[in-house]
């Protein structure tokens, strides 16, 4: 019988965005019958309005020496792109404050090795998705600029670099004068900046739409509109999910849910230490003065990424719960941001405008293991700001992990237990 007309499968992925589909797509590729079941439509969170950079040179973590001090004074200089809406939120305020207790240079250092391993696995992947697939998403590999227009934090910025130099992942300096001839959209008022060559960058709504397509032509069922509703459990064991769509049993299941893991994951008593980081995006035609590659604007913590079939500004870091409401206050700061590094910040029409969550792990690495004391129960997320670049990593090692082989990259980092509480 066809999976299609069956309500079993070898592996049931919960969650449709990036991570979901790069879980389901391995899966399937070794064989197993998989069913994706989403709650929206394919990649319509995260996954969809993102700046979609591959940015494999991005190792250091939020949780870096000086994060809440540097974020303080930017809060009150009215700079900083973090807003944390003023409510009670119990484990919100527990998280923030795990959150602080990771911001010390052991962590910082453990985590850049974390992340040079699976957005390297990742990159390589990439590469060899795009050869086997042909997914139409605007690809291209022209690295990505750090802009700057504070010339002590640009300098402040070789710190940095000098973390990524081991890795063979160091930046190019430019001065004010060469930057320009790297990227002629930047406006005066840029200083200069740091080209990171490594980095790629795509569509992510057309990688997820895409991606989806070739899922289901290697023989996975994706159920959209299917909201988890309800497992079943049997001993240590998953047997069964109660959705909107009905009922769908698997040998084993992949909770890929994004920022709405931790509430399914309370249903089987387990405590994920994700929390919602809202972020916001405007897409739009290119500008008579387009960027050539993706942007970094760095004292502004945004991104802008032309694309052949478009341009957005995306950024911002938002910790207001799961309201998914659009604040035309941050909408307008995008423009206002891009409007000092950029000659011509903004293109018309404006096609979209976007907020989504991202699932923020509180020490700033994903979470890829089987979960303890459920034999057949898998999750991947908290890739914050890294979905898309970690999204193949994260597939291959969640597919390795179910068939029991040996990872390509070690997985330690990312499981589960590295957290002391989960019930």
């Amino acid at each position: 019988m066809s999976l299609q007309n069956s309500r079993h499968s070898d592996v049931l992925v919960i969650g449709g965005g990036v991570i979901g589909l790069a879980c389901a797509y391995y899966l399937v590729r070794d064989g197993r019958s998989v069913r994706i079941i989403e709650q929206d439509t394919v990649g319509a969170g995260a996954s969809h309005g993102n700046c979609g950079l591959l940015f494999v040179s991005d190792l250091p973590p939020l949780c870096v020496p000086g994060a809440i001090r540097h974020e303080l004074i930017r809060t009150l200089r009215g700079t900083s792109p973090l807003t944390i809406k003023p409510h009670f939120d119990l484990s919100l305020a527990l998280w923030l404050l795990r959150f602080a207790a990771h911001c010390h240079s052991r962590q910082r250092d453990h985590a850049i090795r974390a992340r040079n391993s699976i957005l390297r696995a990742s990159a390589t992947l990439f590469g060899t998705l795009f050869e086997d697939e042909r997914l139409e998403c605007d690809f291209e590999r022209r690295g990505v600029l750090i802009a700057f227009t504070d010339p002590a934090t640009m300098e402040g910025y070789q710190a940095t670099n000098r973390l990524l130099a081991p890795f063979g992942l160091a930046a190019r300096f430019h001065d004010r004068r060469s930057v320009r001839t790297l990227e002629p959209a930047l406006s005066d008022r840029v200083c200069g900046g740091w080209y990171h060559p490594a980095d790629s960058h795509l569509r992510p709504e057309r990688l997820v739409h895409s991606w989806g397509q070739a899922v289901q032509q290697r023989g996975g069922m994706i159920e959209e509109d299917c909201s988890l509703q309800q497992f079943e459990t049997r001993k240590d064991k998953v047997t069964a999910v109660i959705t909107t769509r009905g009922r769908f049993t698997a040998d084993r299941f992949v909770l890929a849910a994004g920022a709405w893991t931790p509430a399914m994951a309370r249903q089987l008593g387990l405590r994920i230490p994700v929390q919602p980081g809202k972020g916001y995006s405007i897409t739009m035609q290119r500008p008579a003065a387009c960027p050539t590659r993706p942007c970094y604007l760095y004292e502004r913590n945004m991104v802008v990424t032309p694309w052949k079939s478009g341009y957005r500004l995306g950024g911002t870091m938002e910790f207001s719960g799961f309201d998914d409401t659009l604040n035309p206050r941050r909408l307008a700061n995008l423009e206002t941001s891009a409007a000092i590094y950029l000659k011509t910040p903004v293109g018309r029409p404006v096609t979209e405008q976007w907020t989504g969550l991202r699932p923020m792990c509180v020490d700033d690495l994903p979470i890829i293991d089987r979960m303890p004391d459920r034999d057949n129960l898998y999750i991947a997320t908290g890739h914050g700001m890294l979905g898309i670049s970690t999204a193949t990593g994260t597939g291959r090692l969640m597919a390795d992990m179910v068939a029991g082989k040996r990872p390509s990259f070690d997985p330690a980092p990312f499981s589960i237990r590295r957290f002391a509480r989960l019930g």
